[in-house]
């Protein structure tokens, strides 16, 4: 499905009635990677939501430089769209930077957060630097750089042995991500604010899911998290990597919906 809104035109996906869960992908990924998830559910009786975010999958990039502030307003605009005053946002890692930004900015439109590994600090110098290295090649023509530089991040070793068809489509949504959509992710997770301070006053329910192997985010971000968050649950997955709800769908699964069970009373 397409949204006409913010200048451009947004793709998204949804399936299911209730209250609605929407969950944003990471870097540089799409809306697909929540294949496992949207089935799932949409039969615990959820409105399932997931877009891509402006310049990945089949969303525009538009002509803005990229900022976890625009990425957050497409999100409020396509809720505004689809008539959703409030809702359970999950961010998988890019995602969840525009999670913090959304609980910043639009705290009244969120009820329960689900940070997926991902963190709350900012880049540091050494950080930024890598991402202006990869935004000048892929400026110079050479976008293949980003997911041969993110395919060895995203999955646990164990994944990578007994589910190559997985790495595969991975690898196949980062190599059909368009160059725009390439510099807009990486400028947004550049200069995206550190989030630590908001932690401590969020009153809303929250969920931390960590992956022990992640390999692109230290799990102890996700334990950091829990730690600040008051009254957050912290669910970290064995046998797991950054792409933790592809490699481990039905104990992802499983946290979520537990979660969303534990405080469907509350949304």
């Amino acid at each position: 499905m397409q949204a006409q809104l913010n200048g451009i035109q947004l793709a998204y996906d949804e399936a299911g009635q209730g209250p609605a869960v929407l969950l944003i992908h990471g870097f540089p990924l799409c809306r697909h990677m929540w294949g496992p998830q949207m089935q799932a559910l949409a039969a615990a009786g959820f409105r399932a939501v997931v877009p891509d975010l402006r310049g990945f999958g089949e969303s525009e990039s538009g002509t803005k430089v990229g900022s976890t502030d625009l990425l957050a307003d497409d999100v409020i605009a396509l809720m505004d769209s689809l008539g959703i005053e409030k809702a359970v946002v999950g961010g998988m890692s890019m995602g969840g930077y525009v999670l913090l930004n959304l609980l910043a900015r639009y705290p009244q439109r969120i009820c329960a957060a689900c940070f997926i590994v991902t963190r709350a600090d900012a880049d540091d110098e050494t950080a930024r630097g890598k991402r202006n290295h990869l935004i000048a090649e892929v400026k110079a023509g050479r976008p293949e750089v980003v997911p041969n530089v993110f395919t060895p991040l995203l999955f646990a070793d164990g994944t990578v042995a007994a589910r190559p068809d997985v790495v595969k489509q991975v690898r196949g949504w980062m190599e059909a991500t368009p160059a725009s959509g390439l510099v807009l992710g990486l400028e947004a997770i550049r200069d995206r604010l550190d989030s630590s301070a908001l932690l401590p006053q969020l009153k809303i329910p929250a969920l931390i899911i960590g992956a022990r192997e992640d390999k692109a985010i230290p799990p102890e971000k996700s334990t950091d998290l829990s730690e600040q968050i008051p009254g957050a649950q912290l669910c970290m997955l064995p046998a797991a990597g950054h792409m933790v709800n592809l490699e481990q769908p039905e104990a992802f699964n499983s946290a979520l919906l537990d979660f969303l069970g534990d405080n469907k009373n509350k949304f």
